[in-house]
């Protein structure tokens, strides 16, 4: 296929480079001592859900704070009957289902998962995550590569949909759970 004389970069079969030359100052021996200074052990009590009505969370390494080269993990919790804003970005991510059932919808989508599942949204993939359940909140723990997409200079996240500004009509007074004490949460 040609447009104005051109190749298309759809349908070309010439060899590609997607990734930009990377430099800076870089020594592996101060970035380990940095590295190794740094706690090891998060405390998650230490840390408090933000955001919110419906859809809270709680950072425990992210690339602003330099404790991981490749890691971005924080915890979501979705007040029931909540969701979260629609968006996309370059980045993967895993969500391990803690508790509750939901679904997400990726590029018009549905998939629906339940506590012990592992929801993956895979690069460039517009999606919106859901509480399905209107009376008790649901939990995942995300995992993302975030930081490596930053270093390569190829970080790119759009909001299709803003987040929600007001509470769902079951949702309203609904805190996360900031502090708790009980961690089996498929027995609640």
């Amino acid at each position: 296929m040609e447009i104005l004389g051109r190749e298309s970069h759809y349908t070309s079969t010439k060899p590609r480079v997607f990734v930009r030359g990377l430099e800076g100052k870089y020594n592996l021996k101060e970035e380990l001592k940095r590295l190794r200074s740094l706690p090891r052990v998060i405390r998650g009590d230490e840390i408090k859900f933000m955001d919110g009505p419906q859809s809270f969370s709680k950072h425990f390494v992210e690339p602003v704070d330099g404790m991981t080269q490749t890691l971005h993990i924080h915890l979501e919790e979705y007040a029931p009957g909540g969701t979260n804003q629609k968006h996309g970005h370059v980045n993967e991510a895993a969500f391990y289902i803690l508790d509750g059932k939901g679904y997400e919808i990726h590029d018009t989508i549905r998939y629906d998962w339940e506590a012990g599942d592992v929801a993956i949204v895979h690069n460039n993939c517009v999606h919106q995550h859901f509480n399905a359940d209107k009376y008790k909140p649901a939990r995942a723990l995300v995992i993302k590569t975030k930081p490596m997409y930053l270093f390569m200079n190829m970080l790119f996240q759009k909001n299709v949909v803003a987040r929600p500004t007001e509470p769902t009509p079951e949702g309203r007074g609904f805190e996360p759970r900031h502090y708790e004490d009980n961690f089996n949460h498929l027995d609640d």
